[in-house]
């Protein structure tokens, strides 16, 4: 029964977003925090930063994969990401006749804190995996409320009303889920993940200034070996790997999108050897940043 229920919730909101995804791949919606993904083929692996948030597959499925571990998601599956990850994405079910459709609700965690004053006590003392990116079971109750808040769509006048409530409905639903505590642990004052979450917000700022894990650790209020063994944890590199990666995603960003050549990308990220950056590009992305930057533009 409950299966049929989310098949049914899953094909109305398919409809809605194959609709409004018409001849793009991306849609960045009137809610914000709410958008939607369309692929009429299998991709490749490509690398990006997953920023908080909910990802749906409503039809066909995908692939993350954060360090050596990989997710797959589709509809029975939701992926939860607690912190900005550099991950790897794939489509993996898509065809022309059945593209894949995916919607992602970004996390505000400051209404998620609040929501968590709300929790049971004893959901608050639960502990949970130090994972940052994590499946989660799809319901219908959870699906419920995503389809509500997509329709909303079509009452432009009641979203700015509506919309705050039901996300935090969702927000909710989520927390109370079987993978809810991965999330409290993330909002709650004090905890690892927050201490954790706040620096790699102050990487996401830095990532081009020279990088002192003990400062961060300083930053998380840890030793540096404790800092080191949660941030690994939960992003599943070390501190000089996820600045690593940031740089090469904003480099790349900038020779795709500002036309600004290798050196000139690669001194404005915060290498100072440009025969550095083009290896650790070339290992990240498969190709040299110059043959990268025109295969992109065949």
């Amino acid at each position: 029964m409950q299966e049929k229920v989310i098949q049914s919730l899953s094909a109305a909101i398919a409809k809605e977003v194959e609709h409004r995804t018409q001849g793009v791949d991306w849609c960045e919606t009137e809610i914000a925090g709410l958008d939607f993904y369309r692929q009429s083929a299998p991709t490749s692996c490509s690398v990006c930063v997953v920023e908080p948030s909910i990802a749906l597959v409503v039809q066909g499925a995908k692939a993350m994969t954060l360090g050596e571990q990989t997710f797959r998601y589709d509809p029975s599956r939701f992926l939860i990401t607690s912190l900005d990850l550099p991950a790897k994405m794939q489509v993996l079910e898509a065809s022309q006749e059945a593209p894949y459709l995916g919607v992602v609700i970004k996390l505000d965690l400051a209404v998620m804190s609040d929501l968590m004053l709300q929790t049971p006590l004893t959901m608050q003392k639960e502990t949970a995996s130090d994972q940052g990116m994590i499946l989660g079971a799809t319901t219908p109750k959870l699906l419920g409320a995503i389809s509500r808040l997509v329709n909303l769509l079509d009452e432009p006048e009641s979203i700015a009303v509506l919309a705050p409530l039901i996300k935090r409905e969702i927000y909710w639903r989520v927390l109370m889920s079987e993978q809810g505590a991965r999330l409290r642990q993330i909002v709650s004052a004090g905890s690892h993940g927050l201490r954790i979450a706040r620096t790699i917000e102050w990487l996401k700022v830095h990532y081009d200034q020279h990088l002192s894990v003990d400062s961060l650790a300083d930053m998380a209020r840890m030793s540096k070996s404790t800092f080191h063994h949660h941030f690994r944890q939960l992003t599943s590199m070390s501190p000089l790997q996820y600045q690593k990666r940031l740089r090469l995603l904003e480099a790349r960003r900038l020779m795709l999108g500002e036309d600004i050549d290798a050196s000139a990308a690669a001194y404005r990220v915060g290498y100072e050897s440009p025969s550095q950056f083009s290896r650790e590009y070339s290992r990240l992305f498969g190709a040299s940043p110059k043959k990268d930057v025109a295969t992109h533009w065949q």
